[in-house]
């Protein structure tokens, strides 16, 4: 407890600490004078001396010992302990981006670990934490989309609706222009400076009520920048594949994406396309977007100190007042 005391007390004149020296010198000074006055003599034998100290003997230097403690104490008090917490507050400028993620059968496909799914997850998950004053929304898309997290502010919602994210409940397939429309709704109304998509598929529209290309315009036209991440290694990926009889297994199913389709998308609305192979070159691709999309942000930080020099200020004088007591009572010489 003490050491975790310690831990958080810093001291406003910490060169005075130095005076904490006198306390070992006045000590030694006092055991070194005791020994210079003390008396001596001869005697044959020690027998008549046998069990012949008090208390009070035993327990006449306690005076002293009191004293050094209400000098260190005291010293300790001057040196102005104290604790310290810092306040930030951050404002800024932030950016509404809408996470729009793939959650077709194939992103079940385990070319990444343990698959493109939950790989994507972790690393939006991650992106959303790193960003602190944009707010974000989240839709999903198979062969349909689905709003799971309309924009806000508050990350853990968002975090836990991406972690939450499962396939099979929606039509398979992939709608990829239904999927961008859909974010593109979700910030049609809002009224940030900075609007971004960030769409990520492993596939190619086969799918939906909108055509990709259709949904491009929109987003040109509303001014919202679309980065789009195509997530998939070369050739071959070994993917979950439900038999007519309902057993899974695995089966090496052939990667592909869109890529000229999604470069269009990126490049048209301002943006930019990116190909993830695996797990690291997906985080490398979160932390481009993250320095191309910046934040403005001021931060204000204020240190606010709390006194802790009481305590030793009254050990002072508590050390002190026995002291005295002592002697003026039990210790008291008489003339």
């Amino acid at each position: 407890m003490l050491n975790r005391y310690l831990q958080d007390v810093e001291f406003a004149y910490p060169a005075v600490l130095f005076l904490l020296l006198l306390v070992p010198i006045l000590g030694g000074w006092y055991i070194s004078r005791v020994n210079r006055q003390a008396a001596s003599m001869r005697v044959s034998s020690l027998q008549r001396f046998h069990n012949t100290s008090s208390w009070k003997r035993t327990f006449r230097h306690l005076g002293l010992v009191f004293r050094l403690l209400s000098i260190a104490c005291l010293i300790l008090a001057l040196a102005r302990p104290q604790t310290f917490n810092d306040e930030k507050r951050a404002e800024g400028e932030g950016v509404d981006i809408v996470l729009c993620i793939d959650v077709s059968g194939s992103m079940l496909a385990q070319d990444f670990q343990p698959n493109r799914l939950e790989a994507a997850k972790e690393v939006a998950a991650e992106f959303v934490s790193n960003r602190p004053t944009d707010r974000f929304g989240l839709v999903i898309f198979a062969g349909e989309s689905f709003t799971q997290s309309p924009v806000t502010s508050d990350h853990e919602v968002v975090r836990s609706q991406i972690y939450g994210v499962r396939g099979g409940f929606m039509v398979d397939g992939t709608a990829i222009g239904s999927g961008l429309a859909t974010s593109l709704d979700r910030l049609r109304s809002s009224e940030s400076k900075s609007k971004v998509v960030i769409l990520l598929t492993d596939g190619e529209n086969n799918g939906g009520l909108i055509d990709p290309k259709t949904a491009k315009e929109m987003a040109k036209a509303l001014g919202i920048k679309v980065y789009t991440i195509g997530i998939g290694s070369e050739g071959f990926a070994p993917t979950p594949v439900q038999t007519p009889g309902g057993e899974i297994i695995m089966q090496q199913e052939k990667v592909n994406i869109d890529e000229k389709l999604l470069n269009e998308i990126a490049k048209e609305t301002g943006a930019k396309y990116f190909r993830a192979r695996g797990n690291e070159s997906l985080k490398e691709v979160y932390k481009e977007i993250d320095q191309l999309e910046k934040t403005k942000i001021d931060i204000t930080s204020n240190r606010r100190y709390s006194e802790k020099f009481f305590p030793f200020a009254f050990a002072a004088m508590l050390f002190l007042f026995l002291e005295q007591l002592l002697k003026y009572t039990i210790f008291r010489k008489f003339p």
